[in-house]
């Protein structure tokens, strides 16, 4: 299924989430499974969170700091759906797997 994704994109290139697990780089184009990093101060919801369209209110703008913010197309399998505010995106799919097919912005 197609959806999208909210990544940090490092000075080097290289895409990561922006919170949980942020140290990691993912690769565009390689199907990787969900991981389980309970972090403090962070709901607990394991999976991959992706939106159906790019548009998450509350992280869309880029910090004064650090890593500029992008959206990834991405393909994901193993889909829940999980209903949030509508500044928070409304809908989010927790996704077991996913790949980032491209960076559109």
């Amino acid at each position: 299924m197609k959806a999208y994704k909210l990544l940090k994109q490092r000075k080097d290139g290289s895409l990561g989430p922006l919170f949980i697990n942020a140290k990691a780089r993912l690769p565009i184009g390689q199907w990787m499974e969900a991981e389980d990093h309970p972090t403090k101060g962070y709901a607990h919801r394991p999976g991959w969170h992706c939106l159906p369209t790019p548009d998450a209110p509350h992280l869309s703008k880029n910090p004064k700091s650090g890593p500029k913010r992008v959206w990834c197309e991405v393909e994901i399998t193993g889909i829940e759906v999980f209903l949030r505010p509508a500044d928070q995106g409304g809908v989010w799919y927790l996704a077991d797997n996913m790949r980032i097919v491209e960076v559109i912005g």
